[in-house]
């Protein structure tokens, strides 16, 4: 990297609007980090052929991991209702912070293959609201995932894309806003959000657009710019077409690529057009083996194929043709169901999807450079909020991110060393970058 020369002697700090502790002005809020991650659901239950595996065990590999499920009290009763089974709660939360401070990124999900959701009351959507908060604060959750398979709140019945009439679907989009403005009022930033619709909720909307046909459209539609990451289940599903109208079916390349590619693109339907998202936000969602789902695992080299072929690194693995020829470099990562079933000895290979993973996005695991490794070091860290950076050369372009993404600081300096202070609890990454290279440092405060 050439960095023009500086004019001063020390490092000089310019802090991007910062309005109060947390509060910005004029600077870009990215969504999520551009990196993919690897994406894995975890079971709050034991299951004989995957079995509970306590939280701060989980594969190191996994950067974002989504804890099943928060479920409704009753059918009638929307108040979000989660317990942690095999530890205390204190003690998930302590694993959560663990997690945490490795960079992981920890969503609690909402709803999964038994829950039913209907908000078609003012009632209803408030207790929603409320619990979920409650619950996001009372554990420190990153965000919320949601990942509801049933009920009212994800049905077409009526009006479009844009402007959608079910008053289940335009509350739960509302609940979803109100839970992001009250986590941000109360914690000064972003929420972290993820969708994991079924593919009849999505791709399903070029075929038809009414009850789950296209479904998740309008939601996706609203949330978009407060969406960090959708991740379509590519499992239990019947054939679904393609951008080229031709239906595809589950476990094959053509599945993966095409579905895909739907949602980035996007497309039209009888309710108006979807327009697509960014593919660095879109997760590619498959079983972690055979058992962990009714249909649509793959095996790894089918997988490799695929995602290679979307991100524009290998030929066309089978009859679909991406209508964009250079693929998609930056798409978001994958996804599984789940984390337990990855890890269980009985299905496959243990920990192959992380495997494949791995193989696929190399640029999650590399080894930053080693000079500028060696001789850029944060200490104390975690710290109460201020920190010493020892930079690796005399010119260096620092910029330091909370977890979400947001750019706290961007400092240009001169000089071997110089203080970062960071006043509010948190993870933080501080970014370095010289002539020799860009290193990426975690740092956590704790008060």
């Amino acid at each position: 990297m050439n960095l023009r020369p500086f004019s001063f002697s020390i490092c000089a700090s310019h802090i991007l609007g910062l309005i109060g502790a947390w509060g910005f002005s004029g600077t870009s809020v990215l969504a999520q980090p551009s990196e993919p991650a690897l994406v894995g659901y975890w079971h709050n239950w034991n299951d004989f052929n995957a079995p509970y595996l306590p939280l701060d065990a989980v594969d190191d590999r996994y950067d974002w991991i989504a804890v099943a499920f928060a479920l409704p009290a009753s059918p009638t009763d929307m108040t979000l209702v989660f317990n942690p089974e095999g530890t205390t709660p204190e003690a998930f939360s302590d694993q959560i912070a663990s997690l945490q401070s490795a960079g992981k990124k920890v969503l609690l999900s909402i709803g999964g293959a038994t829950a039913s959701v209907d908000l078609a009351s003012q009632d209803a959507k408030n207790d929603f609201i409320q619990s979920a908060n409650a619950l996001i604060d009372a554990y420190g959750f990153d965000g919320l995932d949601v990942d509801i398979e049933h009920g009212s709140a994800i049905l077409v019945t009526g009006g479009t894309v844009a402007a959608p009439s079910n008053p289940s679907q335009v509350n739960l989009i509302d609940a979803v806003k109100q839970i992001m403005a009250n986590h941000r009022a109360t914690h000064g930033e972003k929420m972290l959000l993820t969708l994991a619709p079924e593919t009849a909720y999505v791709q399903g909307g070029q075929a038809a657009f009414g009850s789950i046909w296209g479904g998740y459209l309008p939601i996706l539609d609203a949330l978009r710019d407060s969406l960090d990451g959708i991740q379509v289940q590519l499992y239990n599903s019947g054939s679904m077409p393609g951008l080229d109208q031709v239906p595809y079916e589950q476990g094959t390349a053509d599945f993966i690529v095409a579905m895909t590619e739907a949602v980035i693109q996007g497309f039209p339907t009888a309710g108006g057009y979807f327009a697509g998202l960014p593919a660095h936000k879109v997760r590619v969602g498959l079983p972690a083996c055979p058992s962990a789902a009714g249909g649509g695992f793959v095996d790894a080299a089918t997988c490799t194929a695929a995602i290679q072929y979307l991100k524009g690194e290998a030929a066309q693995p089978g009859n679909y043709t991406l209508s964009d020829p250079s693929g998609y470099p930056d798409l978001g990562g994958m996804m599984t169901w789940s984390i337990n079933w990855d890890a269980a000895s009985g299905c496959g290979e243990l920990y192959g999807f992380a495997d494949v993973y791995a193989d696929l996005f190399p640029e999650i695991l590399s080894v930053p450079d080693p000079i500028t490794e060696a001789t850029a070091r944060l200490f104390p860290n975690p710290s109460t909020g201020r920190f010493v950076l020892s930079l690796p050369e005399d010119e260096s372009i620092v910029t330091v991110f909370n977890g979400l993404g947001q750019t706290m600081q961007h400092l240009s300096c001169r000089g071997l060393s110089t203080e970062i202070h960071l006043p509010d609890p948190g993870n933080y990454w501080i970014q370095i970058a010289s002539s020799s290279g860009t290193v990426t440092l975690p740092a956590r405060v704790q008060h």
